[in-house]
């Protein structure tokens, strides 16, 4: 049988790190086995439902690279069928009418809280008699449609990750199946569309662990045979609790709106929960695919750490082609640096190389080299190298100064900048530090920036004087 998955987020918000790992971990089980990758939009939860994050949603995958090969399917145009469906069980005595009001549901649950008990729902509408039962129906009362769950007995199933796992049924609740609008639960949709779409893995987070034995009842009661099951640990802060904003989680658009690369974003992914067994960590795509195994997910959760994405998206940008760094960096840099860009004839290929080393996000492009593109203001005293003073400093930088006079070609790179500096600190048995730091720090108006040389390569000879200059008048009035 070819294996068929599926991804089934509920569109209520934008998609955060967790659903896309679920979805990464189906898509590449399926490309793994030659199977299909279905996209379903569980979108039934109406009061929650958020037209736009159906948008983010394919915006996060399509950015990632996970096509899927069936889809988008809507659950909310699939009403007629789960009504059907859960008719049906009800007829069988598999689920029944629930007239409760919400007053009786929270009175219920008052008093269960009061009594320590778990909160679950007492079957006082599976007492009710046909005649009652159709009286209601009748006079239009209010009804939800709930499963009936036996009070007796264990359900197990084997889920691939975490073995055979264990229910017992008393303690689990008669769900709704079918809420008062007349919209399916995930309990009823989530089981007759995986039977429908056959679906043959449902690999799903953790959190569904507990629903699993009443859509296993489900499939009993339908006579379906059910999937197999592979619940995903969690994710973990820092602190390993589960995760959320404050650890630095967030929408996965944001981390495309920061400068993220997908590659980045889809081997971090991969490691949340996974362990390819050996001490490599980067993984191309089809390298993923060759090695991905749910077998060699853990069942403990796992810890997102916000910092070895930041370093991981480092490498990732170092490791492209200057040509692909700056198609993918371009729409990072700010509209009125480019313009300024093209006013003043700055080349940005250089702009992007002297970056490279040194971002681990494309947007980080305009705070690191915003001196190329404006000028900056800065207290003189940061001229001033650590272990020297001001008369040393001006001296320095005079001696700089110089050396800028004596070039006279206008523009030189990087590596002519350096054997003519270092060769004269050399010379002159200059400290290198107390030379180059006033000198970079006059050239850009930071205290941390690029390399002192690519920098010089970028504003060439003359610009490069000017900005000395303006440096040497601070020094002095302060």
């Amino acid at each position: 049988m070819s294996v068929r998955v599926r991804f089934a987020p509920s569109p209520t918000g934008e998609p955060h790190v967790g659903v896309l790992r679920t979805a990464l971990f189906n898509w590449l089980f399926a490309r793994k086995e030659g199977g299909q990758f279905i996209l379903r939009i569980e979108d039934t939860d109406r009061e929650r439902y958020q037209e736009k994050s159906v948008g983010s949603i394919m915006e996060a995958l399509t950015w990632l690279g996970l096509a899927w090969d069936e889809g988008p399917i809507y659950q909310s145009k699939r009403r007629e069928i789960y009504k059907k469906m859960a008719l049906r069980l009800v007829r069988e005595k598999k689920a029944y009418y629930c007239f409760c009001s919400k007053d009786r549901l929270e009175k219920l649950r008052i008093e269960q809280a009061e009594k320590k008990m778990a909160p679950r729902y007492d079957k006082c509408c599976l007492k009710l008699n046909q005649g009652e039962i159709d009286k209601n129906l009748k006079e239009g009362m209010p009804y939800v449609i709930r499963q009936n769950i036996p009070e007796s007995g264990v359900t197990e199933f084997k889920d691939i990750i975490r073995g055979i796992v264990s229910f017992e049924n008393n303690n689990l609740d008669d769900s709704v199946l079918l809420k008062s609008d007349g919209y399916p639960t995930y309990h009823l949709a989530v089981v007759v569309d995986d039977h429908e779409m056959g679906i043959t893995h449902v690999i799903r987070a953790e959190e569904w662990l507990p629903s699993t034995p009443k859509h296993i009842l489900l499939y009993q009661a339908f006579g379906f045979p059910p999937p197999a099951f592979a619940h995903l640990p969690m994710i973990l802060g820092h602190d390993k609790k589960k995760l959320s904003k404050r650890h630095g989680a967030t929408s996965v658009l944001q981390y495309i709106k920061d400068g993220y690369l997908p590659e980045a974003m889809l081997n971090f992914l991969a490691f949340l929960g996974w362990n390819p067994k050996t001490e490599k960590e980067f993984f191309s795509r089809e390298e993923l695919i060759k090695e991905f195994s749910l077998e060699n997910i853990n069942k403990a959760g796992a810890v997102f750490n916000l910092d070895k994405l930041l370093w991981l998206n480092g490498l990732y940008i170092r490791n492209l082609s200057l040509e692909r760094l700056i198609k993918a960096g371009q729409p990072y840099l700010r509209p009125e640096y480019q313009a300024r860009a093209t006013e003043k004839n700055i080349n940005l290929e250089k702009v992007w190389r002297m970056a490279q080393e040194r971002i681990n996000t494309l947007k980080q492009i305009n705070s690191l080299c915003d001196f190329v593109f404006e000028e900056i203001d800065y207290l003189p005293e940061i001229l001033i190298p650590i272990k020297s003073n001001k008369n040393e400093t001006v001296g320095n930088l005079k001696l700089a100064q110089k050396q800028l006079e004596n070039v006279k070609e206008a523009e030189l790179k990087a590596s002519d900048w350096r054997q003519i500096f270092e060769k004269y600190i050399q010379e002159n048995d200059l400290k290198t530090g107390k030379v180059l730091w006033p000198l970079r720090v006059a050239l850009s108006g930071k205290r941390a920036s690029p390399d002192v040389f690519d920098i010089l390569e970028i504003f060439g000879r003359q610009k490069s004087l000017d900005k000395v200059k303006k440096a040497l008048i601070k020094l002095e009035n302060l």
